[in-house]
């Protein structure tokens, strides 16, 4: 697929996300690792309903970066990193935007994707580009939970 080895990083609230990653690191041959928050997320603080629960006041606060609970132990041997997440508030979680300022990703290619009935990507790309402005970031996709390893494997392709 491509010279430059691949890593699929995620975040993955409620397992959605962390199906799809696995499909496409799967189609890609890449490397796996989970963006674990240190506290995981309980129902509660996933209702966006509830202005109070923990995901309203996180993505209500542009500065907040939930702490990971593990790092990735050599970012530096990838050139492609595919970085996955739910959408919230019609953004990537403030948590990704932890991972993102984290490493150093001057020369890698970002790659966003995203897992959502509906909701678009959004800005998120853009949103990764500032907090890693000497990378390449893609504008990136959002996908079902349900699309196929095929199809991640096409797109992935279409992206390098």
């Amino acid at each position: 697929m491509t010279d430059k080895k691949i890593l699929v990083a995620y975040f993955s609230a409620t397992g959605t996300t962390a199906k799809v990653a696995e499909r496409l690191a799967k189609a890609t041959d890449g490397d796996l690792f989970e963006i674990k928050p240190v506290r995981a997320y309980s129902n509660a603080d996933l209702d966006w309903t509830d202005k109070k629960s923990r995901s309203s006041v996180e993505m209500a606060d542009s500065g907040s970066r939930p702490a990971i609970a593990s790092k990735v132990e050599d970012m530096s041997k990838y050139g492609v990193v595919f970085i996955g997440f739910p959408i919230w508030w019609y953004r990537e979680p403030s948590i990704v935007d932890t991972f993102v300022e984290s490493y150093d990703f001057a020369g890698k290619t970002i790659v966003p994707f995203a897992t959502s009935g509906t909701s678009g990507i959004g800005d998120s790309g853009q949103n990764m580009q500032a907090l890693a402005p000497k990378a390449k970031v893609l504008k990136g996709a959002r996908f079902s939970s349900d699309v196929s390893e095929e199809e991640l494997k096409d797109w992935a392709q279409e992206q390098l």
